[in-house]
């Protein structure tokens, strides 16, 4: 490893001073969101102590109870279910009506679909779903990897050269660090950290560095050689908050927003205690193409004034620790009205004997002449106040966290109507609304930042793969150039309170209602092959595929007609959807622009669509 120089090593200094700051500004929230996954799994005896650290608490009495009636749980996981529901579908809007921009947009559209199945986009969403739920903030980073993509050629060592593909991975709210607590939106900051434990094996691969591993705590990002307890974890920490990564260094990321020193920004990276890059920031994904930090922020409750969103669980832990002391205060005073409180006189009988095996049935209990008998005294009878607090503290729960009675079982469908279950239900889903808003935002913003990613750096042409849902498998060339708008719009295949079964019936409704005929009261191909998609009927119709196959002939048509190639009209094409392709096209601003510079491209396009006319014709004539 080559020796740093001082102006390098000033840099590193400078990060790591920076990286140490960021994390003493942050440790009181740091130890929330721990106490907050303690609480989801079931560690509720637990709290922040003295300094700040967060550490396990100890029974007053050897004969306490100590059980934990996680009703924490169940809320966050329904939240999870009907969050993780949304499945945000990203469309490209066309830069104008232009036919030109129409297709780019489509490409763009098919490209947004490659990518998103290729990295399983759905099962990332779902984890930064879950870190948002638990902890109140989660983060996508997206990259261009320039080690993943397909092979383009061998350098002189025979090493592949690859083509390099946006990479989208989830941050914990542990491993970003602004400069500010008071900016609420990621470009409000001057700049970012990103810091993390990384494998020793995978620095090698990636930057190409030799380090020393060590054992690094994941949440503190501390060495556990030095011990928990001075960044914030307590020795007698709950082991859930001690996760432990062997062999690996603390690599750290600093990203600079552009300024008048930095024009471009700045990203310094730091693997170990050794600079590894220090220079300008690297993609050009922000708003018309501007250098910007790669993260996207996802929270669950908006804090105002605070860069960190906040928990459903923050709220439900004092409603949880005093359900769970209620409920074991009940158990104890349950336990001396059955077990009984046995006085005995001194030296009467055998204590060690009788604390060992108690009054078991039979048992013969001897004691000294003369003494008293032994006797239980006598206590007072269960007070309905331990009910009553139970069920105030149940109703607390309900209350705070949203969920209603409708979905604990706890009612009948003889003790309330359909109207107020329906607007039990729409007050559910509203108390989850904006949760779902930030969802849709996060992937909108994903989409725009994956097409400039492909804008900035898909130089040469590249294969992308498409499955649809009817099982259909398309291969598509594209490079930076067939992108061209990166205006996106969100559609989601289930909304938060719609069902599938809700959504294909209000599809029948408007079929019923002729909403989707055209003007001679029909409904045409090309809204039948849209109606069975949306009703998820594709795979049993090969109607759909045809249709869809006969779109992308006709476009392609266009596009070599619009270049001066031969195009040949076949008698198995659909010539009423080619028709209407061919004149779409000849009404749009491209083809206007060419017809300045190529007068005989009308002439090209009337005798092709003639001759689909022709066809029809005689196809009408042979079906009379």
């Amino acid at each position: 490893m080559k020796k740093m120089t001082k102006q390098e090593q000033e840099i590193v200094k400078f990060v790591q001073d920076d990286f140490a700051v960021r994390q003493y500004a942050r440790k009181p929230l740091e130890t929330q969101w721990l106490m907050n996954m303690n609480f989801y799994m079931g560690n509720q005896f637990c709290n922040i102590g003295y300094g700040g650290m967060l550490e396990d608490l100890d029974k007053q009495y050897f004969w306490q109870e100590r059980e934990i009636f996680n009703h924490i749980a169940p809320v966050v996981d329904l939240r999870l279910a009907k969050l993780g529901k949304i499945k945000p579908v990203a469309t490209v809007q066309p830069a104008s009506n232009d036919e030109q921009d129409v297709f780019a947009a489509k490409v763009s559209k098919k490209i947004l679909d490659s990518t998103f199945s290729k990295l399983q986009l759905n099962k990332k969403i779902i984890q930064a779903i879950g870190w948002s739920e638990i902890c109140g903030t989660s983060f996508y980073k997206l990259s261009w990897d320039i080690q993943a993509g397909q092979v383009v050629a061998q350098d002189k060592d025979g090493v592949d050269i690859r083509s390099g593909e946006v990479d989208v991975t989830v941050c914990s709210p542990f491993e970003i660090y602004p400069d500010s607590l008071t900016c609420e939106n990621i470009q409000d900051c001057q700049s970012i950290i990103h810091a993390r434990a990384m494998d020793v094996g995978e620095i090698k691969a990636k930057y190409n560095m030799d380090l020393d591993g060590e054992d690094l705590n994941i949440f503190s990002l501390s060495s556990t050689s030095v011990g928990i307890g001075g960044l914030g974890y307590s020795s007698a920490a709950p082991k859930i908050t001690q996760g432990v990564k062997t062999n690996s260094a603390l690599v750290i990321e600093r990203y600079q927003k552009p300024s008048p020193d930095f024009p471009n920004g700045r990203l310094t990276i730091v693997v170990g205690n050794q600079l590894f890059f220090d220079g300008d920031l690297p993609y050009e994904i922000g708003c018309d193409g501007a250098r910007s930090f790669p993260f996207i922020k996802q929270v669950s409750l908006n804090q105002v004034g605070s860069f960190w969103g906040t928990s459903v669980i923050d709220r439900l832990i004092p409603v949880q620790r005093a359900y769970n002391a209620v409920k074991n205060r009940k158990h104890e005073f349950i336990n001396r009205l059955t077990m009984g409180v046995l006085a005995v006189e001194d030296g009467s009988v055998d204590i060690e004997n009788l604390e060992d095996e108690g009054l078991c049935p039979g048992k013969i209990l001897v004691y000294r002449q003369g003494a008293s008998v032994p006797e239980f005294l006598q206590g007072e009878n269960l007070s309905g106040s331990f009910d009553e607090e139970e069920d105030k503290l149940l109703a607390e729960f309900k209350d705070i966290s949203g969920v209603n009675q409708v979905f604990n079982g706890s009612f009948t469908s003889s003790n309330i109507s359909g109207t107020a279950l329906e607007l039990m239900l729409e007050q559910d889903e509203l108390r989850l609304n904006n949760s779902a808003e930030n969802i849709k935002q996060c992937v909108k913003n994903a989409a725009q930042m994956i097409l400039n990613l492909y804008k900035q750096f898909a130089l040469l042409p590249r294969l992308a793969r498409i499955v649809g849902d009817n099982g259909e498998v398309e291969l598509f060339y594209f490079n930076a150039s067939d992108i061209s708008s990166d205006d996106i719009q969100l559609e989601t295949q289930v909304d938060l309170g719609e069902s599938v079964a809700q959504r294909r019936q209000m599809v029948f409704n408007l079929i019923d209602k002729g909403l989707l005929n055209d003007q001679n009261n029909t409904m045409s191909k090309k809204m039948k092959i849209k109606v069975l998609q949306l009703l998820g009927l594709g795979i049993w119709e090969n109607a759909q595929d045809t249709g869809e196959l006969h779109i992308k002939k006709a476009d392609n048509e266009n596009l070599k007609l619009y270049k001066n190639q031969p195009v040949k009209v076949c008698e198995i094409d659909d010539h009423e959807l080619h028709i209407d392709r061919h004149i779409a096209f000849m009404l749009g601003g491209d083809y206007e622009e060419q017809l300045i510079q190529d007068s005989a491209l009308e002439e090209r396009f009337l005798q092709h669509i003639n001759q689909h006319k022709k066809l029809l014709k005689q196809k009408n004539e042979e079906v009379k």
